[in-house]
Formats: C-alpha cells, sequence, structure tokens
C-alpha cells in the first residue's frame, strides 16, 4: 500500500506562485511515477505534470513555461511548483502515483488551489 498527502494548496493572486508537495509513504519501491493531476467544478479530471524513477518530466500543454515538477533523491515526494498562475489554474490538485503517470494506482485526498482574479 502507497499513501500520498498533499499539501501547499492555498489562495493566491493572479500572477503569483504556490508549491504543492506531495509525501509518498509505504510500499513506494512499487511506484514508477508520481506527478499531479487537477480537477475543476463542471470539468474532467486532467494530468497536469508528472515525473518518473529516472527524472523524466511531462506537462499539460496548458501549464509549460509556468509549472515544474521536481522530486527529492529518494523519490518519495515530489513538488509543483507553480508560478504565473492564472484564475484557469483554480482547481483541486490530487498527487497520484503508479506504473507510469497515465496508469494510476494511489491518489491523495486532493487540495484546493484557487487563483484570484
Amino acid at each position: 500500500q502507497v499513501q500520498l498527502v498533499e499539501s501547499g494548496g492555498g489562495l493566491v493572486q493572479v500572477g503569483g506562485s504556490l508549491r504543492l508537495s506531495c509525501a509518498a509513504s509505504g510500499t513506494i519501491f512499487k511506484i514508477n511515477a508520481m506527478g499531479w493531476y487537477r480537477q475543476a467544478p463542471g470539468k474532467q479530471r486532467e494530468l497536469v505534470a508528472g515525473i518518473t524513477t529516472s527524472g523524466r518530466s511531462n506537462y499539460a500543454d496548458s501549464v509549460k513555461g509556468r509549472f515544474t515538477i521536481s522530486r527529492d533523491n529518494a523519490n518519495s515526494t515530489v513538488y509543483l511548483q507553480m508560478n504565473s498562475l492564472k484564475p484557469e489554474d483554480t482547481a483541486v490538485y490530487y498527487c497520484a502515483a503508479g506504473f507510469n503517470i497515465y496508469s494510476i494506482r494511489y491518489w491523495g485526498q486532493g487540495t484546493q488551489v484557487t487563483v484570484s482574479s
């Protein structure tokens, strides 16, 4: 079993920055990729960014150039640095982990990010 705990969400002004953190515990050796999804009210859940244990990352087109995903040396914590935030970034952000970022097995509880306009 793997547990994922997010932190760092909150209210931020447009153009501001936030850093989300996700700490993984348990049988983390089963995890090959970790990342972040988000879901806004009335919209489909979408992949924001992912990173593999080898350090390869990918991003949604909507956040490229603004968001940066990173990990610690033990691959137990991932971060999402969010810069130049826009109102459309407002969503619940979920940490995710699995065999790859498209095959998610574990989910965090979610953290709210609200960008005021």
